[in-house]
């Protein structure tokens, strides 16, 4: 018997349908992490019968049947559940598929599991290991690979998240407004950090791992359908599109990295940059201008120049002086000292990077270290420069970054092109 596979637009369709299906049954059977994996059977089950026997009529009502099939056969195997059972079956009828009328309870759901997934019980890693499982549609292999972890690794990972939900009486129902504002920071950084992760790796062999960035991609614009009046929502989708539009110019055929000076320019996505901007320009007016904003002005002010040399440096200044005030990241003040550099000299910027070396969250960062090198070249110190590069090197595990700074330590006192500037990481 040959072995058949769903074509990619069925897989698609199941990584789309899985958290509407996982929504559906969490909401119905108030039991997140016995859904979660009935979900997944189901979505197993899928990817089994739909190549031999066509993909149904609904394909979102056969995973809730099934997956709910998968809920009831759970329920009736735990004696002290039984009244919960009963509760379940009378609800039942409920779980038929929805008409187009009807789409404010499902996107409820989508909203409620993404608020859940980055509840703050949860850690960052283990958030943003739950929302690419639960939210996602990824499978625990794809995540794991992702993130260069065993897959029994990333498995324990997601089951203590889950874990932590149940044992925190944590329900699945539609946040309050409260809970919506005070969380909405928790789930707007976890994808942040998604997105952080495709676009330049923390560690591994490429600088970039699309996957992670383009899934961190479709949750911001979820999050933008679910709550388009949030401009925070908008200014990081805006973000995330303008630093993207980069992708294709940022490593050569070989997969070394290509500094943002020196990067072909016409292989930039204009259509996402229209995007952003068009995101951005829509929100900036509207008064409440937060970080995510900020930065993707800065990410706009880069895209628009037609060349490095037209960059309006003054401009990404005040806008980093603007983004101090909000926010504490060190990442913010390293590239605020760079835009400072580019505006009244590498001293400058030199004089602000001594203050971080004190701070536990960047002082060992090779990042630092890079960037205090090429301020130290722009200054004529070479041999200064070059000691800053191979500590740098020696720093940085994602290979592509760290062949680059061997290159610079190699090259010594010609012209170098400053690290990939004013980009989230």
């Amino acid at each position: 018997m040959t072995e058949q596979f769903l074509d990619a637009p069925s897989e698609r369709l199941l990584r789309d349908l899985a958290p509407q299906v996982l929504g559906a049954v969490a909401r119905r059977f108030h039991d997140f992490t016995a859904a979660e994996d009935a979900v997944q059977e189901a979505l197993f089950a899928a990817a089994l019968e739909w190549p031999r026997d066509g993909l149904p009529g609904n394909p979102r009502g056969w995973l809730i049947q099934v997956a709910s099939r998968r809920m009831t056969d759970y329920l009736r195997s735990e004696a002290a559940r039984r009244h919960r059972e009963e509760k379940a079956a009378t609800e039942a009828s409920d779980l038929a598929p929805r008409s187009d009328a009807e789409n404010d309870p499902e996107d409820n759901d989508r909203l409620t599991l993404l608020f859940m997934c980055c509840h703050p019980a949860l850690t960052s890693a283990s958030a943003i290991a739950l929302t690419l499982r639960a939210v996602g549609g990824l499978t625990t292999a794809e995540i794991a690979r992702a993130f260069l972890v065993p897959e029994a690794t990333m498995a324990q990972r997601i089951s203590r998240a889950k874990q932590t939900i149940k044992e925190s009486g944590i329900r699945f129902q539609p946040p309050t407004f409260e809970e919506q504002a005070e969380r909405l920071r928790s789930v707007l950084h976890v994808l942040y950090l998604i997105f952080n992760e495709g676009y330049t790796s923390s560690a591994g062999a490429h600088v970039r791992r699309d996957d992670l960035s383009h899934e961190a991609i479709r949750l911001a614009r979820m999050m933008r359908h679910l709550q388009p009046h949030q401009p925070e929502v908008a200014g990081l989708l805006a973000l995330m599109l303008l630093t993207d539009a980069r992708r294709l110019a940022r490593t050569d055929p070989a997969g070394n990295l290509i500094p943002l000076a020196q990067q072909d320019r016409s292989l930039w996505d204009q259509a996402q940059i229209r995007e952003g901007v068009a995101l951005l320009s829509a929100v900036l007016p509207k008064g409440s201008v937060g970080p995510y904003q900020l930065q993707a002005a800065i990410a706009a002010v880069h895209d628009e120049a037609a060349r490095f040399e037209d960059t309006d440096w003054p401009q990404i200044l005040a806008l980093y002086e603007l983004l101090k005030r909000i926010s504490d990241n060190p990442m913010i003040v390293l590239n605020h000292a760079i835009a400072t550099a580019m505006v009244h000299g590498p001293s400058k910027g030199l004089e602000l990077l001594d203050s971080l070396h004190l701070d536990a969250r960047i002082g060992g960062h090779h990042r630092l270290s890079a960037v205090r090198a090429h301020l130290l070249e722009m200054a004529g110190n070479r041999d200064g420069a070059i000691e800053e590069y191979r500590i740098a090197a020696s720093r940085a595990t994602n290979i592509p970054e760290r062949n680059y700074l061997m290159m610079q330590t190699a090259r010594l006192g010609g012209t170098a092109a400053g690290p990939d500037l004013a980009v989230p990481g």
